[in-house]
């Protein structure tokens, strides 16, 4: 099990997986703003999308948890 966590605080702009996807390492899954720029989070390993625990619009801090892979 893998977590993909947000490398600073921001709001999420977009999700761009689901649940069941296939992800490879250093796929983008998310896309944040932050300090009024957009910054692509990406996948820190291969895996299968299980848990998206954010969605368009969220503000998260650093280091939350956005995706769950296995």
């Amino acid at each position: 099990m893998s977590e993909v966590t947000a490398p600073m605080g921001g709001k999420v702009i977009d999700v761009k997986v689901k649940v069941g996807d296939a992800v490879n390492e250093n796929d983008e899954v998310v896309i944040l703003e932050a300090m009024k720029m957009e910054l692509p989070v990406v996948s820190t390993a291969s895996g299968t999308v299980k848990e998206v625990r954010c969605k368009g619009g969220d503000a998260v801090e650093a280091d939350a948890v956005l995706i769950v892979l296995e």
